[in-house]
């Protein structure tokens, strides 16, 4: 990409999670020309991150849906907007313009010139705990996002964590991976009990006060060195995969000086998901109001409130409420730019 290009869309969403998905190909039906940014590498949000393989059960409509799945088709429906996705980019500054638009400038040095900004950032910027022996590993075979199990059928995996990630991501692929071995610096888990308990019945290794010192291989991992915290012992482990999955560690990041009212690290906003700052709006995890429930459910109906609220504010005249979507032509990606 050009430094120096300038992007022109009638509506930047900021986070590619569930909400901005959702919001991204809601803009799309009410005729609106689309910018997704992420600082992420990968759409989804910490539902990829964090949870892939997990099941849902507070998604109306689905009994129970695995988080790859659900964003799947989040993801399906917001490329039916035609986006431009910007993602491992962050927005760095936001700047008003006379005629009332706004220009954001990412921190790679693109602009986004756009008439309105909607933060559905969750829980802000979302960034991997430092492992140190896998950050200064030059090669191969790191896995910060876990794919579906049947990829890892004939391969040596080594996770380090003790969370209910780490945990979970183990008993998932001790059905399929060659070896699973899950090194974590405690005595004790923090992870859900009954997923401690299945991991204990499970073929993956647990090595307990511990920690991952170096990862050997070229131009791929092949081993890893373990050194236990008791007595200094060092033990060479085989690995194809190592996932460091020590959790994330949230900010607003750049958001949090743009002027917005922040309690807490959530957003506050109005009944139509306004912000502070004007032609600025915000849905899903990172708001904030009295009664303020933390579902997805409610995430992906602040969305639909900030997009509507959004298009009437750019185009004066349109109705607040466009009908019925079972009765309105299919209008995504006609958007005309800021």
């Amino acid at each position: 990409m050009d430094m120096s290009e300038t992007i022109h869309c009638d509506l930047l969403v900021v986070g590619a999670g569930p909400a901005g998905l959702f919001a991204t190909y809601y803009a799309g039906m009410r005729g609106l020309g689309v910018a997704l940014v992420d600082s992420l590498g990968h759409l989804g949000g910490q539902v990829a991150a964090l949870y892939p393989e997990k099941f849902i059960y507070d998604v109306a409509g689905f009994p129970a849906v695995r988080g790859r799945d659900l964003i799947e088709g989040l993801a399906e429906q917001a490329l039916s907007a035609k986006p431009r996705i910007l993602l491992d980019e962050e927005c760095a500054t936001l700047e008003d313009r006379p005629d009332g638009s706004l220009v954001a400038t990412t921190v790679a040095g693109t602009a986004i010139h756009c008439g309105a900004m909607l933060i559905t950032g969750g829980i802000g910027r979302f960034t991997p705990r430092p492992l140190p022996a896998v950050d200064v590993y030059p090669g191969g075979g790191i896995h910060r996002v876990v794919g579906p199990a049947e990829h890892y059928a004939g391969h040596d995996v080594v996770i380090v964590g003790g969370g209910d990630s780490a945990v979970d991501w183990a008993n998932m692929l001790a059905e399929t991976a060659r070896s699973v071995t899950l090194v974590h610096r405690r005595a004790r888990f923090t992870a859900h009990e009954g997923s401690v308990a299945r991991l204990r019945g499970s073929a993956a290794r647990v090595i307990l006060e511990a920690e991952l010192v170096e990862l050997v291989g070229d131009p791929a991992v092949e081993q890893v060195i373990v050194k236990s915290a008791k007595d200094d012992f060092l033990e060479t482990v085989s690995a194809s995969v190592v996932v460091p999955a020590l959790g994330h560690v949230a900010s607003l990041g750049p958001i949090a000086g743009w002027g917005l009212a922040i309690n807490a690290r959530q957003i506050e906003v109005g009944t139509d998901m306004s912000t502070a700052r004007a032609r600025v709006f915000a849905a899903g995890d990172i708001t904030d109001y009295p009664g303020k429930v933390r579902l997805m459910a409610v995430g992906f109906g602040e969305a639909a409130t900030a997009v509507n609220n959004i298009a009437v504010l750019l185009r004066p005249g349109e109705a607040l409420f466009p009908g019925h979507s079972s009765e309105l032509p299919r209008a995504v990606g006609a958007g005309t730019g800021a």
